[in-house]
């Protein structure tokens, strides 16, 4: 076996993530997004790490479910049978350092829960609410204490000395909550020297998954038995944190890079669940977040659900607005009804998602009124057994799931109805002072985004104006969280002329106002200052595509997937108007620097930002353009990301031209990438354009071409000769 076993099928950034060298990069955060393939990197760098020589029994890996760490495991000893990595939930790994035989300051050993005082083995059991109640209420305390807190450090030395009648009952008893084992653990490495050294011995490398969830308590956890070392790889994502009302830190995963200063940071934003079209509104859902936690999910499933025709259909999420509720599941039952039956979808690719438990009842209840299975319902079968007993009980698996958006986190639906989309549901009811309330609205936000990125192929938003909830009739306004229909009908009758010039206004002051505010962005963002202008780039790609009245279709996006963007990149494309380089910037999702004519720079603010970008600027007149590209690539290195038109001008008529060999040679030249694009319908878009009606306009990207990858098979590989008649015909053959 080796590394490249288990790096198959990986993208780019999940390969850097797997690959990371700890003694370069120190601590790594891994800001894994929606459908991303977290746990797959986990696991793979597990085994990556057993594969380079490391005992794995010096390899801890902590989640938040027995479930997920059996997963985990399970996938590992494919490759690594019976390799003894421990995985585990904190609670689990807590209580095994409790037991651990750990030296005890007179030369011997004994049991860890013996140090912290424990007369018995600690074993977790659920307490009595009412009782620790009534003790407590006896202390007469000025502070609320929970009884999961009740080893907590935090309550300062009066609090401390009042509840420590408490505390020495449990100890002698033994019966702990799970919490208490997490303070132990803490207490074990924060006090005592020996164990300390013994723990951290004993784990070389700690990985953590779902880090967003983890709590303060937990987190102290995680940096005792790190210590000082580099060797932290944790996964997760804040915008899926959830469980802030189980005492969940987000700021744990926010404060990252200043609790480890040396520490690397890698996103993954390749969606491998979702059509794009999902997730162009998922990712407007975080438009105000700090810039350098923002991702931006991108569709990487070429072929869907097994193919299914549904998901290459890319459709658009709805939002579906009812008067009461008899309306709104009648639109259920009819839309799910046509789904399944027109692209042979079975019951269980279905779900209804809502916010509350009590939703779910009223959801599942209206769908057996219209005799629609649901998942997890116990019918009795039907028939008698061999033996003539009674007739068993069934538990319908097959059947539309319907659950809450707590539930139905990591799971994923073909279609999605997301339920009661409206002010007091979701969002929920916030309370409290504004700090407090504004925390609840964030994590709601949050809340509504996982919802939204459970729906693989269909998503549909439902708002009701009416319904009964806790026990009477109540109107609902509309949720905050729905999209905004934007309606630009101002310039439907204008004359050709006109509409050129309010674009050209509209496009030019765009551009100035963001050169006048560049200034106080640098000093703003510092060193995110590069991802906020790529986030820039793409608003103002989206505001072209506005202003001119464009629909845009990209097709194939999932091919950006194939390309690593660690290696220089050469993008080319076919060219029919100035339109086309924003409609590339949103196709590509990422800024590019492109070859360009000096000339351009006329153009009032637009010669500011080609330079900003990256762009290469040739006189084609005087020549040389290949030498300012070749400069421009070895300035760069690896970083080089361009986008050229081997055609030279731009087709009058939308036919493919021969193609200039240049950038074939300097894809050869630095063992590049190449990706094709394809582009129609972006004529009328500005230079052909006959009136103002809205102008369709289509990108496919094409299967990207690994030139070193060729150079290998061919060693007589010439990039006039192999690669731009292959470059060519793909192109032709898409057009």
């Amino acid at each position: 076996m080796d590394a490249e076993e288990i790096l198959k099928g990986l993208n780019s950034d999940q390969r850097a993530a797997v690959l990371h060298d700890h003694e370069r990069g120190a601590q790594l955060l891994i800001l894994a997004g929606a459908g991303s393939g977290k746990t797959s990197v986990l696991t793979k760098r597990i085994q990556y790490r057993i594969l380079c020589g490391v005992e794995p029994e010096k390899i801890l890996a902590l989640t938040f479910t027995a479930k997920a760490a059996a997963e985990m495991r399970e996938r590992v000893q494919k490759l690594f049978p019976n390799a003894g990595v421990r995985l585990c939930t904190f609670h689990s790994l807590a209580l095994y350092m409790l037991k651990c035989k750990v030296p005890n300051g007179a030369g011997g050993e004994c049991p860890a829960y013996e140090l912290l005082g424990f007369k018995k083995m600690p074993v977790p059991t659920e307490s009595s609410e009412r009782e620790f109640t009534q003790a407590l209420s006896k202390l007469k305390l000025k502070v609320k204490v929970s009884r999961e807190n009740l080893f907590s450090d935090c309550y300062g030395a009066a609090v401390s000395a009042k509840l420590q009648p408490l505390r020495e009952a449990v100890l002698e008893s033994g019966q702990v909550v799970f919490e208490d084992l997490i303070y132990s653990a803490i207490q074990l490495l924060e006090t005592n020297e020996a164990a300390r050294d013994y723990f951290r011995e004993l784990w070389k490398e700690i990985l953590v998954d779902e880090y967003q969830d983890i709590n303060p308590s937990q987190y102290r956890l995680v940096k005792g038995l790190l210590g000082e070392r580099k060797q932290l790889f944790v996964v997760g994502d804040d915008d899926q944190a959830i469980y802030g009302f189980r005492g969940a830190d987000i700021g744990n995963i926010e404060r990252f890079c200043e609790d480890f200063k040396e520490s690397t940071q890698i996103r993954l934003e390749w969606n491998y669940r979702s059509v794009p079209n999902v997730l162009y509104l998922a990712n407007g859902i975080f438009k105000n977040k700090p810039i350098h936690l923002r991702k931006m999910l991108r569709a990487g499933n070429l072929n869907g659900s097994g193919g299914n025709p549904l998901y290459k259909e890319n459709r658009k999420p709805e939002i579906w607005e009812s008067d009461n509720p008899v309306e709104e599941i009648q639109k259920i039952v009819l839309s799910v009804k046509e789904l399944r039956e027109g692209y042979d979808l079975a019951w269980k690719n279905f779900a209804i998602l809502v916010r509350y438990n009590r939703q779910r009842l009223y959801y599942e209840q209206a769908l057996r009124d219209y005799n629609i299975p649901v998942a997890g319902d116990v019918v009795t079968g039907v028939g008698e057994m061999e033996n003539g007993a009674a007739t068993p009980e069934v538990t319908v698996e097959d059947g539309v799931h319907v659950e809450t958006v707590h539930a139905s986190k990591g799971l994923q639906y073909a279609v999605v109805y997301y339920a009661g989309l409206c002010e007091k549901l979701t969002p929920g009811e916030c309370t409290g002072d504004r700090k407090a309330r504004k925390r609840q609205l964030d994590e709601e936000r949050r809340l509504y985004y996982v919802g939204v990125t459970r729906a693989e192929a269909c998503l549909f938003l439902l708002y009701c104006k009416r319904r009964f909830w806790k026990g009477r009739l109540r109107r609902f306004r509309r949720s905050r969280f729905l999209p905004k229909e934007s309606k630009n009908n101002s310039v439907a009758f204008m004359p050709v002329f006109l509409f050129k010039i309010y674009v050209a206004v509209a496009v030019l002051g765009y551009m100035l106002f963001y050169i006048l505010t560049l200034p106080f962005a640098k000093l703003y963002h510092g060193k995110n200052f590069d991802a906020w202008l790529d986030l820039k780039i793409q608003d103002f790609s989206r505001f072209c595509m506005k202003v001119l009245r464009v629909d845009l279709t990209i097709e194939d996006q999932a091919q950006l997937g194939k390309v690593d963007w660690n290696r220089p990149v050469f993008v080319v494309g076919n060219h029919n108007s100035f339109a086309d380089i924003p409609i590339v910037f949103l196709t590509l999702q990422k800024t590019v620097g492109f070859v360009a004519k000096k000339s351009l720079g006329r153009i009032p603010f637009l010669h500011f930002w080609m330079l900003k970008i990256g762009c290469i600027l040739v006189n084609r007149e005087k020549g040389g353009a290949a030498k300012a590209v070749r400069k421009a690539i070895a300035e760069r290195g690896n970083a080089v990301r361009v986008f050229i038109f081997p055609e030279g001008t731009r087709s009058k008529t939308g036919a493919l031209g021969s193609f200039k060999s240049g950038v074939f040679r300097f894809a050869c030249e630095n063992n590049a990438f190449m990706l094709p694009l394809v582009i129609t319908g972006s004529g009328p878009v500005w230079e052909r354009r006959k009136d103002v009606s809205r102008c369709k306009v289509n990108v496919k990207v094409l299967s990207p071409v690994d030139v070193l990858e060729c150079r290998k098979e061919n060693e007589k590989f010439d990039p006039k000769v192999n690669l731009l008649p292959m470059v060519h015909k793909m192109m032709e053959d898409a057009l």
